[in-house]
């Protein structure tokens, strides 16, 4: 915590959240004799708070083929879990472009976050933000709720994520109605200033520390603050409202150059590495979904092109597993058939409705509840068993 406060404080650059991730509990812990894994987060959720760090990712398990007995014990600790601790994010990985989708976890994946939902129904269901559900999930990821230490990563590194919406809205503004190309220019141009000011920092970070430099996540990663949003560059680029028609083409241009122009800065780029919408965060993303320009719809359809999935969004207290359990089935889609990340982190509250609003407070926001398709899923969910990897997925 010292060593990024006297970073930023020398060098003039916002160090804004401090985390770390540890190896995937589900690998560390299967040796331990224990029912469940709750008093393993607790410990975590202690570490984090004697170190300062905002969150502390790695409650994970990776089950794209199938369980073993220590990831099912996860699954079945992380309701509890979540619930008990408060700093502690925890992530699954049901699929992958090479694996398929392990459709029996899918269909777990719906009854762990309503039962989250229930355990931690007083804060508004907030247990459920700390959790996410993963197709193609990188293992250098430094963002949370996804954040863990891969299993092929060396003892430890430091990986740094850099953001930046609000610097790439005002370059925007200053070649408002210029032709696509001068777009692209402008978005590929600041992506590089971002992210070589990001290397800087995570070097100088190594060296201090003494631990080795990891990589740079380019994401664009927004904040409930007003004019930290990539819903408003959105807008800046000549939409009424994100959500309204060219809305994916539009961040399909942001992704596209963000990643070009970051990849010119730094020979070590990844994680995510693109643009984020979660909709609680990005106050941008709030309006519009608040004026009807946004749905749930086209929402799965942004993701098609931007860094991960339906992120942060708050979905009515009633809806059932099985639906929620679709939804997850239909990101996990995505991203094994495009060969792309994909995630799902909703929040169903409990007791709230659509046409109601949650707030969770700091980085998390606050968001409208979003209304969900009422048209039954559930006979598709009970089926079972997994979904094949595509053909393209044979590579060798």
């Amino acid at each position: 915590m010292k060593t990024g406060e006297d970073i930023a404080r020398e060098f003039g650059v916002p160090v804004v959240n401090k985390r770390i991730s540890v190896t995937p509990v589900a690998i560390a812990a299967s040796a331990c004799r224990t029912d469940n894994y709750v008093k393993i987060a607790e410990t975590l959720d202690k570490a984090a708070k004697e170190v300062g760090v905002n969150f502390i990712g790695g409650f994970s398990a990776l089950v794209q083929k199938g369980m073993t007995e220590s990831d099912q014990k996860l699954v079945d600790s992380a309701p509890q879990a979540l619930a008990a601790t408060e700093r502690v994010c925890s992530s699954i990985n049901v699929g992958s472009s090479r694996s398929g989708i392990d459709m029996d976890a899918v269909a777990q994946m719906g009854h762990l976050i309503k039962k989250t939902a229930e355990l931690t129904k007083e804060q508004d269901s907030l247990g459920c933000a700390k959790f996410v559900v993963f197709c193609n999930a990188v293992e250098d990821n430094p963002f949370m709720a996804g954040a863990f230490h891969g299993v092929g990563e060396r003892d430890c590194a430091i990986n740094v994520g850099v953001s930046g919406p609000g610097v790439v809205k005002k370059a925007l503004e200053e070649v408002r109605g210029a032709d696509f190309e001068t777009l692209c220019e402008t978005v590929k141009k600041t992506a590089f200033r971002i992210t070589r000011v990001g290397q800087l920092v995570a070097r100088e970070a190594a060296t201090r520390l003494g631990v080795p430099f990891g990589i740079i996540d380019l994401s664009l990663a927004p904040t409930p603050a007003v004019g930290d949003s990539v819903a408003e560059i959105l807008q800046t680029m000549g939409l009424e409202q994100a959500g309204a028609p060219g809305t994916t083409a539009a961040l399909a241009i942001l992704n596209d150059n963000v990643k070009k122009g970051g990849i010119m800065a730094s020979s070590y780029v990844g994680g995510l590495s693109g643009a984020f919408i979660p909709v609680s965060e990005d106050h941008g993303m709030i309006e519009a979904v608040e004026a009807g320009a946004l749905t749930l719809e086209k929402l799965e359809a942004m993701t098609c092109v931007c860094s991960v999935g339906l992120d942060m969004i708050a979905i009515p207290g009633d809806t059932s597993a099985e639906t929620i359990s679709a939804l997850i089935a239909d990101e996990m889609a995505i991203g094994m058939v495009n060969n792309k990340t994909t995630a799902v982190r909703v929040i169903p509250v409990c007791g709230k409705g659509v046409g109601d609003t949650v707030t969770f407070g700091g980085l998390l926001g606050y968001a409208p509840i979003m209304s969900v398709n009422k048209f039954g899923c559930a006979d598709f969910i009970k089926r079972g068993g997994r979904i094949p990897a595509p053909v393209h997925s044979f590579k060798n």
